[in-house]
């Protein structure tokens, strides 16, 4: 488990809180793989404890993260979105993010999500309605051969002495491997640079 601090609040909007919030990445589910295809399973995870300051208002009210996370630059800053080619709001708790393009197998994608926040007193998710990749035609292909989960889930103790985040984020895909010279090797020469992609994602 890793510990971090959360800046001043002046600073806390354009900070990286993809580790910090929870975002939860639920399932965008595609068709069935073909009969006699291989899937490689690639799979990433990451648990930390992120140490919160207390915030206040001009009259000392502190001002507690669900209504922070109640306000657009809230939910700007929990995903992160000045890190996305793109960013766009689909209604009051669903949004489109395109990931910058990204090198992975001899191809570059370009990941969009659509992502979905529910928040409440004590903890927030981001659910993923839908994942694709943009890219040429062999990159769009994979839509109809790959699924996908993530969880990031984010709970905050403000009762204890040293109130907290805790951030617990689940990532997993897997896709079909049909591809020359892909499908001539062992799954794991898919898996293992797949494996180390994915957690630098969340890293």
């Amino acid at each position: 488990m890793v510990i971090h601090t959360l800046p001043s609040p002046s600073a806390l909007p354009p900070c990286n809180l993809r580790r910090r919030s929870e975002a939860v990445i639920a399932s965008a589910t595609v068709e069935e793989p073909g009969a006699g295809r291989r899937k490689a399973n690639l799979w990433a995870k990451r648990k930390e404890m992120v140490k919160l300051p207390e915030y206040s208002d001009g009259s000392g009210r502190v001002f507690p993260v669900s209504e922070f996370l109640s306000h657009p630059t809230g939910v700007e800053a929990l995903l992160n979105t000045r890190a996305l080619q793109r960013f766009e709001p689909l209604d009051s708790n669903t949004y489109r993010c395109t990931l910058h393009k990204i090198q992975f197998l001899k191809f570059e994608v370009a990941p969009v999500l659509d992502l979905r926040v529910t928040r409440t007193d004590e903890d927030c998710t981001v659910e993923m309605l839908s994942c694709r990749f943009e890219g040429s035609k062999a990159v769009e292909k994979q839509n109809q051969l790959f699924s996908a989960f993530m969880k990031n889930y984010i709970k905050w103790e403000a009762k204890n002495s040293e109130p907290c985040l805790i951030v617990d984020v689940n990532l997993r895909v897997t896709l079909e491997v049909y591809t020359k010279p892909f499908s001539l090797l062992p799954l794991s020469a898919v898996e293992k640079p797949g494996n180390l992609l994915m957690q630098g994602l969340l890293d």
